[in-house]
């Protein structure tokens, strides 16, 4: 029966929040308080009015507003950030109220004067990804208004978004620019690298079974982990180049969404023990093929395949290899296809992050071993695999698992010191033990190996932090998050990073953004809990600490406090104190 009074129509959405909500209100809570609710008052309401909107939902600093017409909800969005913008005009920068404005058009539920749904949700999501003081506007509602208003919105690019299938492609617009400040954090449209750039795209599987599409993907990662240890080159990471898998972008488009001026494209066939690789080169600037080349082999020579079409790229590019990076490649010898094949499976495996998954790679690795007993790669995932099970407590695993992750991690460098992940495994498995100085030399020697290694600049983030030097962590995740933009942790640490720094606005941001690519986030979700119960905002406190257990059911502080090796032995229980003072009980 309550299904009855349900119905459903198409509406726009619009959502606005307040930018650092809960630095104004620890600053000055009264008059943040009393300016916020004059400004809804005199700015928001006759501007909604106007465009012949509803507002439905007030939630703290937040408003939703009903729309039956596009092009009305993004004329009054604009309205709003301009008639905002000229209220804070002659107002000192720190106390000025400013907004992020999201707007959706799509499919709603009405429950009596409420709404409900995606419609709805996908709303509050892009208000998240919109600058301070601008607008962000879903393609649907682009293709609708384009042309029908006097604004000129910019291709934000595609961001996943909570709940959603598929990826929400961003358009956004500001007033004068505006909004600018909150590039630090995240970069929408990152600028070229001084350097050469280039990103290489998920090739395609040509081989008539869909089962080797983890073969092609593996070879894929191959090239951009053998491009990422020439240092003239800036070379985006596996996660954020295998965001486009599965689809045929503008080229132009991934050129301009991942700040590079090269893509790599390709094909891989494999029959039996041969492979046949088709890559070619495409300026993504202008759309323009450089190059493109064949390569038939045996999968034994698969490294010397990756070695030629490196070279190849380095040569069009003319980049200068350095005399370590020349002496490197000359080691570099025949593979056996087991061994290989195994060695792509574990990675593609890992990556799906489960005590399953965990179980199931390190069986392969050990089988590795067994073949090629010299394949420092191997030895190095399984150092990662041990170190992981203890972090997430899987397995029945202990603290003698850092233990044998450093056993392993040594192994790995013993069988080959120019393989980063090892030194990036020894790095983090020291830092873990709480031995954060020794943990600095592998990661500073992780990062010399591949200076493009995303994982490197995150472990070596991860000992600033956890040794108090939160701003040269700040930086080092920073660095991250351009290599691989699509890695959603980075923006977990910079969170972390900023809130140890009393950054709390950028904070909140940096851990929102995050849930937006990674929703099912116990952590992210504890951090906010406890900035929220830090600058007051305690229903908001108490709501994610809720949602933590319903993500993680036995998440425990006690384990987190013991694990995290923290060098300041306060700082942790001022994290949790937040929370306590939203009356949570812990």
């Amino acid at each position: 029966m309550a299904n009855e009074s349900i119905r459903r129509r198409l509406a726009a959405i619009l959502a606005a929040d307040v930018v650092g909500y809960s630095r104004l209100m620890e600053r000055d809570e009264k008059s943040t308080h009393t300016l916020l609710m004059e400004r809804w008052k005199e700015v928001l309401e006759p501007l909604v009015a106007t465009h012949q909107g509803r507002v439905f939902k007030r939630m703290g600093d937040g408003v939703l507003v009903e729309f039956s017409s596009a092009v009305n909800a993004v004329e009054c969005a604009a309205a709003l950030q301009q008639a905002m913008a000229a209220a804070n005009r002659d107002m000192p920068e720190d106390r000025a109220i400013v907004l992020r404005v999201g707007v959706n058009l799509g499919d709603i539920m009405v429950e009596g004067s409420d709404l409900y749904g995606d419609g709805v949700n996908v709303a509050a999501r892009l208000e998240t990804l919109a600058k301070p003081g601008g607008v962000a506007i879903s393609d649907g509602v682009h293709e609708y208004v384009h042309g029908r208003v006097g604004l000129d919105f910019v291709d934000s690019g595609y961001h996943e978004v909570k709940n959603i299938e598929r990826p929400v492609h961003v358009w956004s617009w500001s007033p004068n620019g505006a909004g600018d400040a909150d590039s630090s954090v995240v970069e929408a449209q990152p600028r070229l690298p001084a350097k050469p750039s280039i990103a290489v795209l998920p090739f395609d599987n040509m081989s008539g079974d869909p089962e080797q599409g983890y073969f092609a993907d593996g070879i894929t990662e191959d090239i951009i982990t053998d491009l990422s240890k020439v240092s003239g080159l800036f070379v985006i990471a596996r996660n954020s180049s295998f965001a486009y898998k599965g689809k045929a972008p503008d080229i132009r488009k991934v050129s301009r969404e991942l700040g590079v001026r090269y893509i790599l494209e390709g094909s891989v066939r494999r029959a039996a023990d041969r492979i046949r690789i088709n890559a070619q080169m495409i300026d993504g600037t202008t759309g323009g093929h450089l190059w493109a080349e064949r390569y038939d082999r045996c999968i034994e020579d698969i490294f010397a395949v990756q070695d030629e079409v490196t070279r190849t790229i380095v040569s069009a590019l003319k980049v200068k290899l350095t005399a370590g990076e020349e002496e490197r490649r000359e080691h570099r010898g025949k593979v056996d296809p087991e061994a290989y094949d195994l060695l792509v499976r574990s990675r593609q495996t890992m990556l799906q992050l489960s005590a399953v998954s965990s179980r199931e790679a390190r069986a392969m690795l050990e089988r590795v071993i067994e073949i090629d007993p010299g394949l420092a790669a191997a030895y190095a995932r399984l150092s990662i695999i041990a170190f992981a099970e203890y972090v997430n407590r899987w397995n029945g695993a202990t603290p003698e698992n850092l233990g044998r992750a450093l056993q392993l991690a040594h192994k790995a460098i013993d069988v080959d010191d120019t393989e980063p992940q090892a030194h990036v495994s020894l790095a983090l498995v020291l830092a873990w033990m709480r031995r954060l100085d020794e943990a600095e030399a592998p990661a500073e020697r992780a990062v010399a190996l591949d200076p493009n290694l995303a994982d490197a600049y995150t472990g070596l983030g991860n000992i600033r932090e956890f040794q108090g030097r939160y701003e040269d962590a700040v930086a080092l995740y920073t660095r991250a998050r351009r290599l691989d933009p699509q890695f959603d942790l980075s923006l977990h640490f910079l969170g972390r990073a900023l809130l140890s720094l009393g950054r709390f606005d950028e904070a909140e941001i940096a851990f929102k953004r995050r849930l937006t690519l990674a929703p099912r986030s116990d952590m992210t979700r504890f951090y906010l809990a406890c900035l929220y119960g830090r600058v007051g905002r305690h229903e908001e406190a108490r709501r994610y600490w809720r949602e933590v257990l319903e993500v993680n059911s036995n998440f425990s502080i006690d384990h987190l406090k013991r694990a995290l090796p923290y060098r300041d032995p306060d700082l942790f229980d001022r994290l949790v104190g937040g929370l306590r003072e939203a009356g949570v009980s812990i």
